[in-house]
């Protein structure tokens, strides 16, 4: 990974990575399940294929859970129970959800969130409502034709929560 691009400053609070293989994505998720705890909500954006299933993978594999972490596409949700004494990872596709929180309540989200780590890949204007204290991943990719691996990253914490937490452990 490697430090933020020099043209691109990020905004306080967060931070600036590039990616450049599903690797080092899913290291990156390894490295943030080091700074999430019970009642963290992470929401993830970005085109199809930017690599926020990946991320979770490794989000999964940091916090100690069970279960492979795969696309919860069809499924819109699975509940993987920290095989130590963690909070559980509770993966969350909201892209096929049209609605906001609404629809989203028949996911008990708001009953899950404060014993679990709640990811939830394409959450925009759908989640926001559960916390105000929650991380913001947007992944960019480039499109069409190309087999191009480089992401580039922008991690935000919102809320007290994520007011004082160092980010650039991130970029590391």
């Amino acid at each position: 990974m490697e430090a933020p691009a020099p043209h691109s400053p990020a905004e306080p609070g967060s931070v600036q990575i590039v990616v450049t293989s599903p690797e080092q994505m899913r290291e990156l998720g390894r490295r943030l399940a080091k700074l999430l705890r019970a009642g963290d909500l992470v929401m993830l954006s970005g085109e199809l294929g930017a690599g926020k299933t990946t991320l979770t993978r490794g989000l999964g594999e940091g916090l100690g859970v069970r279960g492979a972490v795969t696309s919860p596409t069809f499924v819109i949700a699975r509940v993987h129970p920290s095989l130590g004494d963690g909070p559980p990872l509770v993966h969350v596709d909201a892209y096929r959800l049209s609605g906001g929180l609404d629809e989203m309540e028949d996911l008990d989200l708001d009953v899950s969130l404060p014993d679990s780590v709640v990811v939830v890949e394409w959450g925009e204007g759908k989640v926001e409502e559960l916390t105000e204290d929650r991380l913001q991943v947007v992944i960019h990719r480039a499109v069409g034709d190309t087999t191009d691996e480089v992401r580039q990253m922008t991690v935000t914490g919102l809320g007290e929560r994520w007011a004082t937490a160092d980010l650039s452990v991130l970029a590391a």
